[in-house]
């Protein structure tokens, strides 16, 4: 088993990918399923978050691999104005519901109950399957992206 442990700017030689669901992309310590069939071990710094597109490897950086976000069951609620939409997130943030926010929008794991919550303010709602990648912790360790662009 492989055990990935450091996070890389950049690397041209990618071993394997791995696509992980938002809630295995918060764990530091886990074991992962990589796409290529085997396994890996994640032993990270605490507090790292991974979104699509980072890059890690094992302590030699001879074993890389490239991290896809799984597409994922969500809701996503729609408004023009931005006060309403603030008023929803701070609803939303107050659940301690983790948020993807975007002009406009503001997109969360599936809730029927959220949902409803956010109809009732008056906002557009919908849900679809679709990479899920929240704004992160106001206290998370690292930047928030790793590679290049």
């Amino acid at each position: 088993m492989y055990l990935l442990t450091r996070k890389l700017v950049s690397s041209d030689k990618i071993s394997t990918t791995a696509t992980l669901d938002f809630d295995t992309r918060l764990k530091s310590r886990a074991c992962i399923n990589l796409n290529n069939g085997s396994v890996a071990g994640l032993h990270l710094e605490r507090g790292s978050l991974l979104r699509g597109g980072d890059i890690l490897s094992d302590d030699s950086g001879q074993f890389v691999v490239n991290i896809l976000a799984a597409p994922e069951h969500v809701s996503f609620a729609l408004c023009e104005d931005p006060l309403k939409l603030s008023i929803a997130c701070y609803h939303l943030g107050n659940r301690h519901v983790s948020l993807q926010i975007e002009a406009g929008r503001v997109t969360y794991l599936h809730d029927h109950v959220l949902d409803k919550m956010l109809i009732g303010l008056g906002l557009i709602v919908g849900e679809d399957n679709i990479p899920f990648e929240p704004v992160s912790g106001a206290y998370e360790t690292g930047s928030r992206h790793h590679h290049q662009h």
